[in-house]
């Protein structure tokens, strides 16, 4: 046993002991346990850009017709817009697929309420995000209620 001991030391051969061997298999999981989560949450933020940059998309579309009507959004109420499909409107005589409103793949827009003063639209992202609104009184997408 000792023989071939010295003899593969003579022989120089060299290689990793399965101490070395586990301790960079350890390391490779920690970086991995570290780095999914990160990247999961990277993905939900792109959700909610998506659902951020629709509800900009159909404010400018609310926009331009409330510049048809006088400065009124009534006729803009009722409506939802499926990002796949152009939008149905309920109730509304002006669609905002007709004035410029391109929707998002998995995420579906809402006019919650509009009348000569403001609006409140919804998005609603088909993925594991918070609902969107976007206030016209206040300008910005955000998840809190519109008032």
């Amino acid at each position: 046993m000792f023989q071939r001991f010295h003899a593969m030391k003579e022989r120089k051969e060299s290689g990793f002991t399965l101490i070395e061997l586990l301790v960079v298999i350890l390391i490779i999981a920690i970086l991995a346990a570290i780095a999914i989560p990160v990247f999961l949450n990277q993905r939900k933020k792109g959700w909610a850009s998506q659902s951020a940059s629709s509800l900009k998309n159909a404010a400018t579309a609310m926009e331009t017709i409330a510049t048809e009507e006088n400065g009124d959004y009534t006729a803009a109420a009722g409506q939802s817009c499926d990002g796949e499909a152009a939008c149905v409107a309920t109730t509304a005589t002006k669609v905002l697929s007709d004035f410029g409103y391109n929707g998002t793949v998995g995420v579906v827009l809402s006019v919650v309420s509009a009348d000569g003063s403001g609006y409140c639209l919804l998005a609603d992202h088909d993925l594991d995000t918070p609902d969107q609104y976007y206030d016209s009184e206040t300008g910005n997408p955000s998840t809190t209620v519109c008032t």
